[in-house]
């Protein structure tokens, strides 16, 4: 009997193992990433995907980036001391106004070098995602939908609503502006354009579009996104 015992105590069990494949299923779930983060990676990696969520849930059938997600990541990317950077992956159709306004304000008070990568889309609210790091890329394929923002349920027909629709307005191209090299008369042209799209205003921009129009720096890939902050990551060590 005391064989048998010794010869179990012997056999490697599978706890741990399952334990952590459990905590990685959770995390992709979850947060939409495998590990929080990477552990042999001095890179944070973060995707903010489909529509971003605000104080209002989204159907279950949307693909939606929610930021209460986002928020406590940006935290552990500035106070963890073994992550160096943070690379942003975007495709969003856009979202909230102020949930993705404050995690762009999040993005750019991050002291950590960080770079952005536009694959697909980065529309509406994702414009000011994409500038929010020190240096943005977008895919050649990939577009930003540029136009002013919108309000759904009940709008009160007074002066005052308008103010606010202005106010919140000012926010959204100011940032683009103080974090981009697209001059504010440009943006608002390219916001307020009436030949671009159906039953609506604005502009959609592909690719080097965006790059001419000063929004993003460059235009490229993975490779590039990852040269260039590991290029920044090395500049902060001098």
């Amino acid at each position: 009997m005391d064989r048998r015992r010794r010869i179990n105590e012997r056999k490697p069990r599978g706890d741990s193992n399952a334990n952590s494949q459990k905590e990685i299923a959770e995390n992709i779930k979850s947060l939409g990433v495998s590990n929080v983060p990477a552990p042999k990676s001095s890179i944070h990696t973060l995707a903010i995907i489909g529509q971003i969520e605000g104080h209002v849930l989204l159907p279950t059938q949307n693909k939606a980036t929610k930021y209460e997600h986002i928020m406590p990541q940006l935290v552990n990317v500035e106070e963890n001391s073994e992550i160096e950077g943070l690379l942003l992956l975007l495709n969003t159709i856009g979202g909230d106004v102020e949930a993705g306004l404050a995690i762009a304000e999040m993005i750019a008070s991050i002291s950590k070098p960080k770079v952005s990568l536009v694959l697909g889309g980065g529309h509406s609210i994702g414009v000011p995602l994409a500038t929010a790091a020190d240096y943005s890329f977008i895919a050649p394929s990939a577009t930003m939908t540029i136009h002013p923002i919108r309000m759904n349920g009940l709008v009160i027909g007074v002066p005052q609503t308008f103010r606010y629709f202005y106010k919140m307005q000012q926010r959204i191209t100011e940032f683009i502006v103080k974090h981009s090299s697209i001059e504010m008369k440009k943006l608002q042209d390219l916001m307020s354009a009436t030949d671009e799209l159906a039953n609506d205003i604005g502009t959609i921009l592909v690719g080097k579009e965006t790059v001419e129009h000063g929004i993003i720096n460059q235009v490229g890939g993975i490779k590039e996104a990852l040269g260039k902050l590991k290029q920044l990551i090395e500049e902060c060590k001098k």
